[in-house]
């Protein structure tokens, strides 16, 4: 089941980023409109992801999404759908598998975020799929919350705690022979070289250290809000710029087995410029 995660593409540990928002550039930004039961949400698609805009783009003029459900809503989370399993699916049925037969390289960007209505590409977990690509067709937007200072500040030290546990984890792995062989011999060149070299490849494994928000990302997610924890591993191509009330209106619906509505939302997705 992929969770963002497919049917539900997996959350993935938390990464530092650096910004609030993807610029525009001066170019123009694709809108496409995604109409639902409970009203239409207008998403501009981000000319900084160009694989996942003409993506999105080709699968929408071609008539992919319509009559899809969105088959994965999580209040204060988020909602996905695009999975070509669910136009004909049966109630009770679980969801969540299905794509286009392709997926698509990542282009996750650490200045573009999970903020509120941002539109982002489902995936597999890492263990599967460690090279963080997305699912042709399977799509999230994000609701989120509100966060604190506070509880940003908390992120911030779980951040820099997963980070020293990744580096230490990296010395263990190297430790048995090469390590002692340099500590027993003296040769501290060699030595800080291993150890510069572990800790530098533990560090990109994360992202960047210190883990900690941004000015602009603490104004983001303490006013707009979104799921900060998401950044760094999925791609988000695009934002909601018109219908968060329908977002919202979504994400209140009652929901069974698997976090599937009980009441089937379905949706039309139409290009409204390019």
């Amino acid at each position: 089941m992929m969770k963002l995660i497919k049917g539900g593409l997996i959350l993935a540990s938390i990464l530092f980023f650096s910004c609030g928002c993807a610029q525009n550039n001066g170019d123009k930004r694709p809108l496409v409109l995604i109409k639902t039961d409970f009203g239409e949400m207008k998403v501009a698609l981000y000319n900084e992801t160009p694989k996942h805009r003409d993506n999105f783009l080709k699968l929408a003029k071609g008539g992919f999404f319509d009559s899809l459900l969105f088959h994965r809503v999580i209040r204060d989370f988020m909602i996905q759908g695009g999975d070509p399993d669910t136009r004909h699916a049966l109630p009770g049925q679980k969801l969540g598998n299905g794509g286009p037969g392709y997926d698509l390289d990542n282009e996750i960007q650490l200045n573009i975020i999970h903020k509120k209505g941002a539109l982002a590409a489902a995936r597999e977990g890492d263990q599967i799929n460690p090279k963080k690509k997305s699912s042709g067709s399977q799509f999230y937007i994000v609701q989120g919350l509100v966060f604190p200072v506070s509880n940003l500040l908390a992120l911030e030290d779980e951040g820099n705690k997963k980070l020293s546990q990744r580096i230490m984890n990296q010395l263990a792995v190297a430790k048995s022979d090469s390590l002692k062989y340099y500590q027993q011999t003296n040769n501290k060149i060699s030595f800080d070289k291993l150890v510069a070299k572990l800790q530098a490849a533990a560090m990109d494994s994360v992202g960047r250290a210190p883990f900690k928000f941004t000015d602009t990302q603490k104004q983001v997610y303490t006013t707009i809000g979104g799921t900060p924890h998401l950044d760094g591993n999925y791609t988000v191509f695009g934002e909601v710029v018109e219908g968060l009330a329908v977002l919202d209106s979504i994400v209140a619906q009652h929901t069974g087995p698997n976090d599937r509505p009980v009441k089937d939302i379905r949706m039309v997705v139409k290009v409204i410029s390019e």
